[in-house]
């Protein structure tokens, strides 16, 4: 399907983009060659930059920026900073590890157009740094009063992550995305196994689920037999959670044998049929949303033929 456009919006104008997608920063799924390739084609390619040390973060800038087309494309860095202790979840922690800062420096010595927090909220003095630094903030939001905090604290957008996507998730429902997850799964440059990939193509309609399991927060799943079982303990997973535990960080500590890690995936991943290069999976993403936008516009002012 050839590729027809661009698609002008107000955030392709913001970020001096072609069309307005944006790869999500799914955690070490999104590397560089990803990130590139959807740059490459368009759109705004994003650095997942979860549980990255410093220097890991550096290396997979400077891989990213080895597949760029031009050095004048942009491209985001997202980072997960959910809250610890107050009234946070007792299983979240510090997923920098006290290295915020130096991300943060990093990710404006990189020159990137756009800082994306995917759990939480940045501390307003990040903010103002990214800010000063000609830097765009932009915050994934799970619930309403996620995205009035953000933008209290100063940032310039809120991505609506819906019950229904993978990973991190809200309870509420969401029919218009800007950030694609599960679809750059199923790409030839992401950043996983290929067992994720053929399980992202393989997946119907009913068989993800959110699940505190993992994190302790709800997070959308392919479920096995291991989350299953997990599942039927419901009253368990919340005492754990309850203690600050994770249930699989409890198999794990337990020596549990049969663990079996799950892919995340976003209930999207049932319409999905190939794994295919990032930057063909743009352009058919294009092409349809032109196709149905030309339709839509027929039906402004048309007579009832009734």
């Amino acid at each position: 399907m050839a590729p027809t456009g661009p698609i002008t919006t107000d955030l392709t104008k913001v970020l001096g983009i072609k069309h307005p997608i944006l790869l999500a920063g799914m955690a070490r799924v999104s590397g560089g060659p990803l990130a590139a390739a959807v740059s490459n084609a368009g759109g705004l390619g994003v650095i997942g930059g979860f549980k990255y040390t410093p220097e890991q973060l550096k290396e997979i800038l400077a891989e990213m920026k080895d597949n760029l087309a031009s050095p004048d494309l942009p491209f985001g860095v997202d980072l997960a900073l959910p809250q610890v202790g107050g009234n946070a979840r007792k299983t979240n922690y510090d997923y920098t590890d006290g290295k915020l800062d130096e991300l943060i420096d990093l990710t404006i010595d990189s020159g990137a157009k756009l800082f994306v927090c995917a759990v939480g909220v940045p501390p307003k003095y990040i903010i103002e740094k990214l800010h000063k630094n000609n830097i765009l903030v932009m915050n994934m939001v799970g619930h309403p009063k996620h995205a009035k905090k953000a933008l209290d604290l100063g940032v310039d957008m809120v991505c609506a992550q819906g019950t229904e996507g993978g990973g991190h998730t809200g309870d509420t429902a969401t029919a218009r995305r800007a950030s694609g997850s599960a679809r750059f799964v199923a790409s030839k440059e992401a950043n996983c196994s290929q067992q994720h990939k053929d399980a992202v193509v393989s997946c119907d309609y009913h068989e993800t689920e959110r699940s505190l399991v993992l994190t302790g927060r709800p997070i959308r799943l392919k479920v096995n037999d291991y989350i299953r079982q997990w599942h039927q303990r419901p009253n368990e997973i919340q005492a754990l959670c309850d203690k600050g535990v994770a249930p699989i960080m409890h198999d794990f500590d337990n020596d549990k044998e049969d663990i079996d890690f799950p892919h995340l995936m976003g209930q999207v991943a049932a319409s999905i049929t190939k794994v295919q290069p990032a930057g063909e999976i743009v352009d058919e993403m294009v092409a349809e949303a032109t196709e149905m936008l030309h339709k839509a516009s027929t039906f402004v002012g048309a007579s009832s033929k009734l």
